[in-house]
């Protein structure tokens, strides 16, 4: 694969699969660590130009690689569903429409929010003092994306990291190396500086590391908690900051006074979307005692209704699974959840995957326990759990019993009941009769408590992420010769410090106007030699 100025020097290729059909789509070369260092190198140098450029020119370049993909919207799909078995329908709502909306925001507002921001004088004290704080450019930060939204993911942080000011080494999941090839296409319809852009191929775990080590300013790193934990040991050694979005194991939360209708449209929505392989995904649902049964046998019935199936006409609901790693994981999940007493209430009926392709059809588990993997760990697949349980206080605490803290939702017609559940659910977002959207708004931070991750993506807290704070204190005051606190010291000093202190911040009004003179002096001071 050629990037913008790097050759890999490798021989060694990756082969694409669909996941859905065992078809061959192509194959791309992989890169060595050299490789990965001359893209860091070249992106240092283009950077030292690019972050003085001003914001409009930067927006240019985003504008045109939005309009690319808005071009090239349907074929965009048709590769990415090719590439990891997902409906194209998929592909375009959940990937591509994000893409165009997110490039169109983060092209608006950059300047907006990195703008250089006045710090008022936090006390009379110091009324000479006038502070500004701007945000800088980290320089080159190294953006390592995973498998299951392959174009959206990384297309989100490309945006922010080049309107940021930023240069950007990249790497997308070894297992969807087809679309790696398609944002290397649609990053370069934007005619960005040679080198400012540069995707690698380095398959396997060393690609954390040899990012690490790279020299690259920060690390963006979306993926799985054990991967994040040793990149994160590692990147320690060398003090280079991480930016993490983890995995969840989300919770819907059902009120008794909720619009059923509604609850199990998101129920499936957020389940089962993208073969339910969403970080965000719902996997499970906690329903109070009185809408328990309306809510379990509307959504059996519209469960076994769900088409899966190949993509050929995108006329089906759910596709493959994306790898067989992660097939293995939903089957041993759910095998876990049967043996230790779990009942599977609802199979999806219309099932026609053609032989060879990870399908796993979507799946409703009750009589489920909080021992169970599917209830602990990451499922990661087309299986929701739901449960029983007596009150919303029993919901709340059971959602938070959890290491993960992704989003959650809670579904209610009283908005301010559901509100108030929101303010108590230990996740970084909460989403309120709805679930499994917020990643596409661009305006909205995104991140997790807990195991989900480290710092912020998207919006404002994203494009501080990209940024470091740098502040500039300035001394407005002609004719100051030196500070109050400069040498050299004496009784007299420290007495007049000491009587500034009771004017500031004495409760006696006259113990204040007392101070008033050796203010005075003390201010007359500053003036001499």
């Amino acid at each position: 694969m050629r990037d913008f100025g790097v050759r890999a020097k490798a021989v060694r290729e990756t082969v694409s699969v669909n996941p859905a059909t065992g078809e061959i789509l192509g194959t791309v070369v992989e890169h060595s660590v050299e490789d990965l260092r001359e893209a860091v190198t070249a992106a240092r140098k283009a950077q030292v130009l690019w972050g003085t450029t001003s914001f409009s020119v930067r927006a240019h370049h985003v504008l045109r690689i939005r309009d690319y993909v808005v071009e090239h919207a349907n074929r965009i799909a048709d590769i990415i569903s090719k590439d990891t078995g997902k409906t194209r329908f998929d592909a375009l709502s959940t990937e591509v429409f994000p893409a165009t909306m997110s490039s169109t925001w983060y092209a608006k507002h950059a300047e907006r929010i990195l703008q250089r921001a006045r710090l008022r004088p936090g006390n009379i004290l110091f009324f000479n003092k006038r502070s500004y704080l701007d945000r800088v450019p980290y320089g080159v930060v190294g953006i390592i994306t995973p498998w299951n939204y392959p174009f959206a993911i990384p297309f989100h942080e490309y945006m922010m990291a080049i309107m940021a000011g930023n240069g950007v080494v990249a790497k997308v999941s070894t297992q969807t190396q087809q679309v790696a090839k398609l944002l290397e296409e649609v990053v370069r319809a934007g005619g960005l500086p040679e080198g400012i852009f540069s995707l690698v191929n380095i398959p396997g775990s060393a690609a954390g590391d040899a990012f690490i080590e790279s020299g690259v300013d920060k690390i963006f790193y979306t993926g799985s908690v054990p991967v994040a934990k040793q990149l994160m040991a590692k990147a320690a050694e060398r003090l280079v900051p991480l930016c993490l979005e983890l995995g969840g194991n989300d919770a819907m939360i059902v009120c008794k006074d909720a619009n059923v209708h509604r609850a199990v449209g998101g129920a499936l929505w957020a389940g089962f979307s993208n073969a339910g392989q969403s970080c965000a995904g719902v996997e499970r649902i906690y329903v109070e005692e009185g809408i328990y049964s309306e809510f379990v046998t509307l959504l059996r019935a519209r469960v076994r209704s769900l088409r899966m199936g190949y993509d050929s006409d995108a006329d089906v609901d759910i596709g493959a699974m994306t790898t067989e790693k992660q097939l293995s994981t939903v089957t041993r999940h759910v095998t876990d959840a049967i043996e230790k007493g779990a009942s599977i209430t609802a199979v999806s009926e219309n099932v026609n995957p053609r032989s060879g392709g990870f399908f796993y059809p979507p799946t409703v588990l009750e009589e489920v326990n909080d021992d169970m993997l599917t209830m602990r760990e990451e499922t990661l697949g087309p299986v929701v759990a739901v449960v029983r349980v007596g009150s919303i206080v029993e919901a709340i605490d059971r959602a938070n019993d959890s290491t993960f803290g992704l989003t959650a939702s809670v579904w209610s017609r009283d908005r301010a009941k559901a509100r108030a559940i929101a303010s108590r659910l230990k996740v970084g977002t909460v989403t309120v009769n709805d679930h499994l959207m917020s990643h596409g708004l661009a305006e909205m931070p995104w991140g997790g408590f807990k195991e989900s991750g480290i710092g912020r993506s998207h919006g404002a807290l994203g494009f501080h992420e990209m940024t470091q704070p740098r502040v500039v204190v300035d001394d407005v005051m002609p004719g100051v010769q030196q500070n109050l606190w400069w040498y050299p010291h004496s009784r007299v000093l420290y007495d007049r410090m000491s009587r500034i202190l009771q004017f500031l911040y004495a409760k006696s009004p006259v113990r204040r106007l007392q101070a008033i003179p050796h203010l005075l002096v003390a201010f007359s001071k500053t003036f001499r030699r």
